[in-house]
């Protein structure tokens, strides 16, 4: 049986840098067998344990992007992203409720630690051609959702290159857009240099499989860079196939310094950088009270 334990504390990074993309919500993967929940809290102290010193909680539909703007209002470790994930806009749609919850993604943008719409995107892997002018839709309305707002763009896109590149250049991307969890190659890569757009990897850049996105990574200015790890999914080497948190950053941003040829101080830095010229400080606007914990360690 495979291992579902969460891996080990990696070593601590000497400069601290933050998980652009990540899901710490109770929700995910609450019902898979085997996983040992961790608190959201839990998370963040090991995260802070290790020299992660902030994360951008992203939702995937209404709910979860609630929980992440309430959650960051009264963290000062945790930022938001809000929006509803391609794969259920044409679920949405078909039951008649698309716009609605767009308007509400809208109105959660609003709040003061909301820093980005997202993800939002394309996914035309696990939805089929019947789904995808919902999927468009949806995207349409979270780029002008962030324009509006003047927030970042967190993009999902899976096999989907091609016409996430033409929507963002027909309708006008954001100033600051990201392609969360990069997937594509070089080309991809210099196509999105070349409009400005940032390219956050996560652990399959370590995947031994995946030489055509290490290709893609070289190719890209390092002022363009952010690390992720899009949790609890995704989990770099060495602890493939267990799952993912925002502590185990560390193993994907070591593994990346060490194929672009440079140190770890620098692209640590280099990376922080650039993640807080598009989401912002951590350090502001703090608003709530911190929501208590439920007895199980879930949250109300």
């Amino acid at each position: 049986m495979p291992d579902r334990t969460y891996p080990p504390l990696p070593d601590a990074l000497v400069v601290p840098v933050y998980d652009d993309h990540t899901h710490i919500d109770p929700s995910v993967r609450r019902d898979e067998p085997g996983i040992d929940h961790l608190d959201w809290r839990e998370h963040l102290d090991r995260a802070s344990a290790v020299g992660v010193r902030g994360i951008v909680q992203v939702g995937v539909d209404v709910e979860t992007s609630r929980w992440g703007a309430e959650h960051a209002a009264s963290e000062p470790r945790m930022l938001a992203a809000v929006a509803l994930h391609p794969n259920e806009a044409p679920l949405l749609e078909a039951a008649g409720g698309l716009d609605e919850a767009i308007a509400e993604i809208d109105a959660l943008a609003a709040l003061p630690r909301v820093r980005a719409v997202g993800e939002t995107g394309l996914d035309y892997f696990r939805t089929d051609e019947s789904g995808r002018a919902a999927q468009l839709k949806s995207f349409e309305a979270h780029i002008d959702i962030a324009k509006r707002h003047g927030l970042a763009l967190q993009i999902h896109d899976r096999d989907a290159h091609d016409d996430v590149v033409a929507t963002l250049l027909r309708v006008g991307a954001p100033e600051k857009t990201v392609f969360h969890c990069f997937s594509g190659e070089a080309a991809l890569a210099r196509l999105a240099a070349e409009h400005g757009w940032y390219l956050s990897f996560a652990g399959t850049v370590t995947f031994k499989n995946a030489p055509a996105l290490r290709e893609a990574l070289a190719v890209v200015p390092r002022s363009l860079i952010m690390v992720e790890t899009d949790a609890p999914y995704l989990t770099p080497a060495p602890h493939r196939g267990r799952p993912n948190a925002p502590y185990l950053i560390p193993h994907t941003l070591r593994f990346m310094a060490q194929h672009l040829g440079t140190e770890v101080e620098h692209l640590a830095a280099q990376t922080a950088s650039n993640t807080v010229e598009v989401y912002g400080s951590w350090e502001t606007e703090l608003t709530g009270a911190v929501p208590p914990a439920e007895p199980d360690g879930a949250i109300a």
